[in-house]
């Protein structure tokens, strides 16, 4: 009898070490799966599969960069330039390398008959429009007490008046279909005032943007319109990197910034895709700086 309540026991006990060693076993198999099934449902949900956008500054720089990442998240891409040839040129590029439905719309963004009829040709072209990169600007490098009024209202103009007019056409669409999101482009510049470089209306312009992204967001959060904007820091495009004249500036921007390089236009395209998608569907209002820690000093 003794004998038998002891082999009992240790066969018990080898049963319950085996089924605890196959139980962890199962476990951590199932946790494998489900992190690896986890991680494969954000990458999924991040895409922008089906989902029509324009960028307005398409044609270079950040805005070509911004409408290739679009394309390659599976999107459809208008691309809208006041330089048709090179709007043209860059659809022309990201559709062969894509397979993205693409247009290149000529627009100055600082006329409101133009900005509406280019929105209305993305939804004619498209059906619908799911988001929009307010992208176009220019800076004029110049003391305050020498710049014309030409120039100043120029900046304006196309900064802050151009987005102004670009958000709020979308905007009427978007706020139709009962959802959408606007993506504009502020700046560092909107949070520092940037040195040694006088630049005073580019400045005013971007913290202008920076609070209309605010103040759009805020009057469309129940509405389905999300509203965000980005702060570049120092973006090593094509026309600054190939700019003779900014040689000297680029050393001393590099100088004082922490990470002693200027950015790239592909270092903000996952933010875009982010903002332009339905992972961000909490985000708005925001103003997301992407400087290399640029203004943290």
């Amino acid at each position: 009898m003794h004998k038998a309540f002891f082999w009992n026991i240790i066969t018990t006990t080898i049963f319950v070490k085996i089924f605890y060693k196959i139980a962890i076993q199962n476990y951590s198999m199932k946790t494998a799966r489900n992190r690896e099934e986890d991680k494969m449902g954000i990458i999924e949900s991040m895409r922008l599969d089906g989902k029509a956008i324009y960028v307005t500054g398409a044609a270079s720089g950040i805005g070509k960069a911004a409408a290739t990442a679009f394309a390659e998240a599976g999107a459809d891409v208008a691309i809208v330039d006041i330089n048709l040839e090179g709007a043209e040129k860059v659809a022309k590029e990201i559709a062969e390398a894509t397979g993205s439905k693409t247009i290149a719309i000529q627009c100055d963004v600082t006329k409101k008959d133009q900005v509406e009829a280019m929105v209305a040709k993305v939804v004619d072209t498209y059906g619908k429009l799911d988001a929009c990169y307010n992208n176009a600007g220019i800076a004029v490098n110049a003391p305050a007490e020498e710049m014309t009024f030409e120039q100043w209202q120029k900046v304006i103009d196309i900064n802050l008046t151009g987005v102004f007019l670009c958000a709020t056409a979308a905007g009427r669409v978007m706020l139709k279909q009962g959802y959408g999101s606007i993506i504009n482009t502020a700046s560092m510049s909107g949070h520092i005032v940037n040195v040694p470089q006088p630049q005073c209306a580019y400045n005013a312009s971007k913290a202008g943007v920076s609070l209309l992204t605010k103040s759009l967001a805020v009057e469309w959060a129940k509405r389905g319109v999300r509203v965000n904007c980005i702060s570049p820091g120092y973006i090593g495009t094509e026309l600054i990197m190939n700019a003779e004249h900014l040689k000297p500036l680029i050393e001393q921007w590099n100088a004082m910034a922490p990470m002693g390089r200027l950015g790239k236009p592909e270092e903000l395209q996952s933010i875009l895709v982010y903002l332009a998608g339905d992972t961000s569907t909490f985000t708005t209002g925001s103003d997301i700086i992407v400087d290399g820690a640029f203004t943290c000093f």
